[in-house]
């Protein structure tokens, strides 16, 4: 009920918290890749779209975790948690009707829209996913992260071209920089390791089991669409699903207000100052840091267990995709493993997206290249050039730019 803030919103990368988790989905994604691809070869279990599955339903965890740890670290109540994100959710998907005033009663929840958003998102996430996990078991994990990673530079094109932006030069060039270095890491970065070359002491017994990509440029095309369609789904993400107040949550100092949990209807000015009710018999709005968006993956989650299942037993018939479960603990720990960074890599990428936007989030992204790459090196699937440590530079020096750039404005 106190402070208040003047003057115009800067740039910030969101605190501690944005940054510890943003640190956390790069570690995430580079655990999925190798775990994906070690229980699809090593492993010989071989069932891309039946991992697909069951990591992508893993999801549905997000939202209850995010809950009950809200419930037990704060003063929040259930009915004011919930209340404040179904009043940010009522006010967003009616703006899309009513010019972007979003004033509607909150009696009157959207649901129809609501469930289609669910469903269009599902498909937009999916559709990107499912070719990654096939794509992993045909081309190296490197190859696959640097194709994929390249969706930065689509989703800068898509941001400028449907938010109605202008170009900016030094933007422009970070993004092209850390293609380039996309591209020096694919065709320069790394090589395989010779047949006489002497394995590493500890990494011998799995290497012996290790299967070569199967099909390289097969895998490599699947994940260049796989790139453009997520980098075209970052963008819509951003302009219609992340409710307004994901980038100020963290970037704004807080003000608190009181609000009857009535049908009366805040107006936009009061919505824009606002960043949390007190508790109680209040709604707690706009929804703590990262609780929309984790709604939003729990409910991508159900989506997945409710619908895709459907196609298992037609891969199956057709022999396209046989149907097995894991034969040993040794898989059932390592797929529990993919589906653990998974849910945590999705969650956080969701947070970071509506917190930073498509182009620094998906530049970021491209740091988990670096990470792969060493990772590739310690696992023993390939060797680093000079030209791997050329990319990772340049990936490197371009995300640093970016982020100096976002911070002046």
């Amino acid at each position: 009920m106190s402070g208040t803030h003047d003057g115009p919103a800067t740039f910030r990368l969101g605190g501690n918290a944005a940054l510890l988790l943003f640190a956390a989905v790069l570690v995430a994604f580079v655990a999925e890749s190798q775990l994906t691809q070690y229980v699809q070869t090593t492993l010989g279990y071989h069932h891309p779209f039946f991992l697909f599955y069951l990591v992508h339903t893993s999801f549905i965890v997000s939202f209850p975790l995010h809950f009950l740890y809200l419930l037990y670290t704060t003063n929040y109540t259930p009915r004011g948690l919930l209340s404040g994100l179904t009043t940010a959710l009522a006010r967003h998907l009616s703006s899309w009707g009513l010019g972007g005033s979003g004033v509607v009663p909150s009696s009157q929840f959207p649901l129809h829209r609501f469930l289609g958003l669910v469903v269009i998102i599902t498909i937009a996430y999916n559709v990107p996913a499912l070719l990654w996990f096939a794509a992993i078991s045909l081309a190296s994990v490197t190859d696959v992260t640097a194709i994929w990673n390249a969706n930065a530079f689509f989703a800068y094109v898509f941001t400028v071209k449907m938010m109605n932006l202008k170009w900016s030069a030094l933007r422009l060039g970070a993004v092209c920089l850390a293609t380039l270095g996309v591209l020096t890491v694919v065709y320069g970065g790394s090589t395989a390791p010779s047949d006489g070359e002497p394995d590493h002491e500890y990494l011998s017994a799995a290497k012996s089991t290790v299967l070569r990509p199967s099909a390289p440029l097969v895998g490599d095309l699947l994940t260049l669409v796989a790139s453009l369609c997520y980098g075209l789904y970052q963008v819509l993400y951003k302009k219609y699903v992340a409710l307004p107040s994901d980038s100020e949550l963290e970037s704004e100092p807080v003000r608190y207000t009181h609000v009857a949990t009535s049908a009366e209807a805040l107006s936009d000015q009061e919505s824009a100052a606002v960043s949390r009710f007190d508790d109680g018999d209040n709604v707690v709005y706009p929804p703590p840091f990262g609780l929309h968006p984790n709604l939003l993956t729990s409910t991508i989650g159900l989506c997945t267990f409710l619908l895709l299942w459907i196609p298992i037993p037609f891969l199956h018939h057709y022999g396209i995709e046989q149907f097995a479960l894991p034969s040993n603990i040794r898989t059932v720990f390592a797929i529990a493993g993919i589906c653990f960074t998974g849910v945590i890599f999705n969650a956080g990428f969701m947070i970071l997206l509506g917190l930073w936007g498509p182009v620094i989030t998906s530049v970021g992204n491209l740091l988990t290249i670096v990470l792969s790459l060493f990772s590739d090196l310690m696992f023993g699937s390939v060797g680093l050039t000079k030209w791997g440590l050329l990319g990772a530079g340049m990936i490197v020096g371009a995300f640093s730019v970016l982020v100096y750039d976002m911070s002046k404005r």
